[in-house]
């Protein structure tokens, strides 16, 4: 099995390493565009058009699944891929809304995205439909996946985000961003027990696995 992953930084990796991971005899490949990183505070017609710019070595290499690890570029762009491309087989990453109101005993949960996916219709449908009557913290992450990047995360002001969703009640913390994994352990330990931190990585890996028995011949 070929598995591409893409995504606009280094946050897929983390979604590599972990597919790598799970299926031992896999051959993960990732892709990124760090030259335009990051993504999540630009508007749709260009996030549509990077994507599919950069991932152009991935429909040219035969792969099983591609893989959007950017929450941003799946909010935006997968569906239109998807009507590009309908041969390719394309897994994306979602914010994590559904899981998170299944988690949540306050009724209260925090989504940590990037502007482009909090404003992107993929999202907000998600959000109708799953956090009718819950409350949806989303806090302020726009310069998060720059900071990540950049090797510069400034801590007290993680710190000030988390601290602020918890104190108004929210007891699981979504990290719908890929980038968002690699301060994962810094965010699990500003929270301390206090609400569950939860990120999309087992959601694609189930994804696959589905598709994988799917595909079988019966």
């Amino acid at each position: 099995m070929r598995i591409g992953v893409f995504d606009s930084g280094i946050g897929g990796e983390a979604v590599a390493r972990d597919l790598a991971i799970a299926f031992t005899n896999a051959s993960v490949v990732t892709f990124n565009d760090r030259k335009n990183v990051p993504y999540g505070n630009r508007p749709p017609e260009e996030i549509i058009r990077l994507t599919n710019t950069a991932i152009q070595p991935l429909l040219l290499g035969n792969y099983d699944y591609i893989v959007i690890a950017c929450n941003t570029a799946t909010a935006i762009a997968i569906e239109w891929l998807r009507t590009t491309y309908p041969s390719q087989v394309f897994i994306g990453l979602e914010p994590m809304v559904k899981p998170a109101a299944l988690l949540t005993h306050s009724k209260v949960v925090a989504i940590c995205a990037t502007p482009a996916t909090l404003a992107s219709d993929r999202y907000n449908k998600l959000k109708k439909e799953y956090l009718k009557d819950i409350t949806c913290i989303e806090p302020d992450c726009a310069s998060w996946a720059t900071m990540i990047e950049d090797s510069q995360v400034h801590e007290s002001y993680v710190t000030q985000e988390i601290e602020s969703s918890i104190a108004q009640g929210a007891d699981v913390i979504v990290l719908a961003c890929t980038h968002y994994h690699w301060i994962r352990e810094l965010i699990e330990t500003i929270v301390r027990g206090r609400a569950k931190v939860i990120d999309p990585s087992q959601a694609i890996i189930d994804r696959i696995k589905l598709l994988e028995v799917d595909s079988r011949p019966r």
